[in-house]
């Protein structure tokens, strides 16, 4: 069994995923680690570059976010799991950073700030005004000091899946992951985090999946969302 099992879904991501499997490797050269591709039908060289860099490549072939992430942290056989995004935005040189906070059992669940130290020009303005109103809700709604809730690159113990109720299968997972740590009274730590221009096209859309997280937000407050299976 690995210690960490790192996920990163994919689609269309040929020019960038190389490189962060290189640094993902670099970051993590004295850990044991697998590393899982869950790659939504990719229609470039993504699985192959992913192949030939010497990571597994999952495949899922229903789109959204949450959906990849389910299905990685289902393959995953790691001790503890890390994520992050394929667009090299994240410094995979933090994950030994989030990974010693749970093996030094000072947090159960780890999630890079973004936010608190944002370069100009990493995150367009629509996007950046998009998060902050987003956090204000998530504070706001959920009696939570978090600073970056929409954070994509965490590290936890794969040992809490069980205990979270995740049902979103698109880009309110990342809001719906955290939520659900604090409601299980599992120890969430926020490590300040370096956020770098993405490499490839834009997968995100501001406005309307802006809205689709907030109403989320207050939809997984009152409890209006569907069943687990």
């Amino acid at each position: 069994m690995p210690e960490v099992s790192v996920v990163i879904p994919t689609m269309n991501e040929e020019a960038s995923i190389g490189a962060v499997i290189d640094e993902v490797r670099s970051a993590l050269v004295d850990w044991d680690l697998e590393i899982l591709i869950v790659d939504t039908d990719s229609r470039d060289r993504t699985r192959g570059i992913a192949i030939a860099k010497g990571a597994r490549v999952v495949p899922e072939p229903q789109r959204g976010y949450g959906r990849a992430y389910k299905t990685g942290f289902a393959a995953a056989t790691g001790t503890f799991v890390a994520t992050l995004d394929a667009d090299l935005t994240y410094p995979a040189s933090r994950f030994p950073d989030f990974l010693a906070a749970l093996a030094e059992d000072r947090a159960d669940f780890v999630s890079g700030d973004r936010l608190s130290g944002l370069p100009d020009g990493a995150m367009t303005g629509m996007h950046r005004v998009g998060n902050e109103i987003l956090n204000i809700a998530f504070r706001s709604l959920y009696d939570s000091g978090v600073r970056d809730s929409q954070s994509g690159m965490w590290s936890f113990r794969r040992s809490i899946l069980p205990r979270l109720r995740l049902v979103h299968d698109g880009m309110a997972f990342s809001e719906e992951l955290k939520v659900e740590v604090i409601r299980a009274g599992f120890r969430f730590l926020e490590i300040p985090i370096a956020y770098r221009v993405r490499v490839g096209d834009k997968k995100i859309r501001s406005v309307s999946d802006a809205t689709g997280n907030l109403m989320w937000l207050a939809r997984k407050r009152v409890g209006w969302v569907p069943r687990l299976p």
